[in-house]
């Protein structure tokens, strides 16, 4: 945990924190803090700045915060991508968070598990929790809205066309085309396909919907890893 995160209605108006559970527990056991002690915090969706702690037991622990600063800048990057499983979904939102990316869009496609679409991990609150996580790593508080697809066809045809205008949008799918672009510094939609890729009716659609096909060479990589390299690249 490299930013302590709470929301706006945890912190009073004299500007004293109060905490339990998960995050006072990690104060304690992980960072041995004691009173006295500063670290920096922030508020989701909103600012950063240091919290110095006033008092801390076995249950609880109290800080006094003071923000000051903004989080750092987005990356200017919409992810479209195919719903992976559960593991794998859960490592993908904390590492898009981390990155900074904007806005997550999830997709069905016909290599899509029909399964993936019950897990428990799309409930918002542990969508969230995930996304938390990322953010505390990277020192970040806005957290980047979560959009789900179930269908393919109404998404590509009456949806992604208002995503794509404005924006470069690339399908990132193996095959004989240009590398992903580096250092992204104008609105881009990142589209990642599932494990096997989408299938040929499918890229068909996404091109016909304005994206380009890109690539990240001649291997070819899990999901999770695809995201990784295409969001490292845009930074």
């Amino acid at each position: 945990m490299n930013l302590l995160l709470f929301a706006a209605g945890e912190c009073t108006g004299a500007g004293l924190l109060r905490l339990t559970g998960r995050r006072a527990a990690h104060l304690r056991q992980v960072l041995r803090a004691r009173p006295g002690d500063e670290l920096q915090v922030g508020e989701i969706d909103g600012r950063i700045g240091q919290g110095t702690i006033t008092a801390i037991d076995k249950h609880s622990a109290e800080l006094r915060v003071t923000l000051h600063a903004a989080p750092p800048p987005k990356l200017p990057v919409v992810l479209l991508l195919a719903l992976p499983r559960p593991k794998m979904l859960r490592r993908i939102l904390r590492a898009a968070a981390e990155f900074g990316a904007a806005e997550i869009h999830l997709l069905n496609s016909y290599r899509v598990e029909k399964s993936y679409w019950q897990t428990p991990v799309l409930a918002p609150a542990t969508l969230r929790e995930y996304l938390l996580q990322g953010l505390e790593q990277a020192r970040d508080t806005r957290l980047p809205p979560v959009h789900l697809h179930p269908r393919f066809k109404p998404f590509v045809e009456d949806q992604l066309p208002g995503l794509v205008a404005g924006r470069d949008a690339l399908l990132a799918h193996p095959g004989d085309a240009p590398l992903a672009p580096t250092g992204l510094d104008r609105p881009t939609l990142l589209a990642v396909g599932p494990e096997g890729g989408f299938i040929p009716y499918e890229v068909d659609k996404l091109l016909a919907a304005g994206c380009r096909q890109v690539s990240l060479g001649p291997r070819i990589l899990r999901v999770e890893n695809a995201v990784a390299a295409l969001l490292g690249r845009a930074l």
